[in-house]
């Protein structure tokens, strides 16, 4: 049995003190706008890296000798969202101080907001890429802007925000996308253009990145296990196509995977998550 972390690396790479990568698990979804489900996600995006492969054939690496510890299950407070982000802000602080690149795994993704919060405690100049299938730019959601669905309009507050595979808003929303002339890329501009729509993620964004990922931001066909589901997202190689070459042209300084909402005997969705979190750290790190 190999042991429970992400990948099941044994102690000499799983040491949150020698290890270049964090993963960072949060269990929290009290503010998700559909299906619940989204706190049990971590656990199943550990278990599933369970059987990975450690060699990337992509990159001809192995990114796990760099070190990749897995950090205790963050807790959810109850109190409120704002409490909650503090909570991860506080926590990611710790982790960036000590030099770590951190991988927080979800959860809902109102929680990136604690994310951006912390790396831009440290050094604002940098962008967010957010892949969704929704754009998540609501003012505020059933009275609160401390809402999944208003995530995006927090973190633009902070960082500029470039969007791709977005394929549901509200007219508030593209509304707020037309007046301020934000670089949105929907899902169907990505099928239909794929080249041309990279090159602008890549002109719209700055040298350094953090990376989000929303898992509905796939099909449903190939991504089931979300909250939010939304029929006509990317495909597994379009979203590798455009994550590869930003992290060929500019410094990717943390990520996270968010929402993936487990099903009762569905574990591809759940390895999916896995395989895209370990290719990520291939992409960012291999030489």
């Amino acid at each position: 049995m190999r042991p429970y972390n992400f990948a099941g690396l044994s102690k000499e790479f799983a040491n949150p003190e020698t290890a270049r990568i964090v993963i960072l698990p949060v269990a929290y979804d009290a503010t998700v706008t559909f299906k619940s489900g989204a706190r049990e996600g971590p656990r199943a995006i550990i278990a599933a890296s369970q059987e990975l492969e450690y060699y990337d054939e992509e990159t001809d690496y192995e990114v796990y000798r760099l070190g990749i510890a897995t950090l205790p299950e963050l807790t959810p407070v109850t109190s409120s969202p704002r409490d909650m982000l503090n909570k991860v802000k506080s926590t990611a602080l710790f982790w960036l101080s000590q030099g770590k690149f951190i991988v927080m795994l979800g959860g809902e993704h109102l929680l990136t907001l604690g994310m951006v919060e912390a790396h831009a405690a440290q050094d604002s100049e940098f962008s967010v890429l957010h892949l969704d299938a929704h754009a998540d730019l609501r003012l505020e959601y059933e009275g609160t802007p401390y809402s999944n669905a208003c995530v995006m309009r927090l973190v633009w507050e902070h960082v500029p925000v470039v969007s791709a595979g977005i394929r549901a808003l509200s007219r508030e929303e593209a509304e707020f996308i037309r007046e301020r002339n934000l670089p949105v890329f929907s899902a169907m501009e990505v099928k239909k253009n794929l080249v041309n729509v990279i090159e602008n993620i890549l002109a719209n964004l700055k040298d350094k990145v953090y990376l989000t990922i929303d898992l509905d931001c796939f099909d449903s066909g190939q991504m089931p296990a979300v909250g939010t589901p939304e029929p006509g997202g990317l495909d597994w190689y379009e979203v590798l196509a455009i994550v590869k070459a930003v992290a060929e042209k500019k410094r990717i300084i943390g990520f996270d995977v968010m929402e993936l909402c487990p099903q009762a005997g569905l574990v591809a969705p759940d390895f999916l998550a896995a395989r895209l979190v370990y290719k990520l750290l291939s992409y960012i790190f291999a030489p």
